[in-house]
């Protein structure tokens, strides 16, 4: 089955899960050729392990908290903070409380 994505023009809801949050996965709402955004839904104590992506990125916690650990530092995002990652950018993610994130990556002029 293919995934459902953001048409152009088309509002997309990313406000907090609340209540629901149990219930919800992590999906991708947009992809184009320069740019992907993603919503991630991450359970507490779950993680994920040491990645890096081609481009830029943002992550915007929209719920809960996270900690994000990139070259020795940690970083701590609560609900309505957003941090920066530069491209290839060694990181890993792990939910202190039930979490969701919107990620925003930059993909043009990255090979793809």
């Amino acid at each position: 089955m293919a995934l459902h994505h953001a048409q152009p023009g088309v509002p997309v809801p990313v406000q907090p899960f609340g209540a629901s949050l149990q219930g919800q996965k992590t999906s991708a709402l947009f992809k184009s050729e320069s740019l992907e955004v993603i919503r991630l839904v991450l359970m507490a104590g779950k993680r994920l392990p040491v990645h890096q992506v081609p481009g830029e990125m943002t992550i915007q916690c929209l719920e809960g908290q996270l900690t994000l650990s990139q070259n020795g530092n940690h970083q701590t995002l609560s609900a309505g903070q957003l941090l920066f990652l530069p491209a290839q950018t060694p990181h890993k993610v792990e939910a202190v409380q039930d979490s969701s994130a919107l990620i925003t990556i930059v993909l043009q002029g990255h090979g793809r």
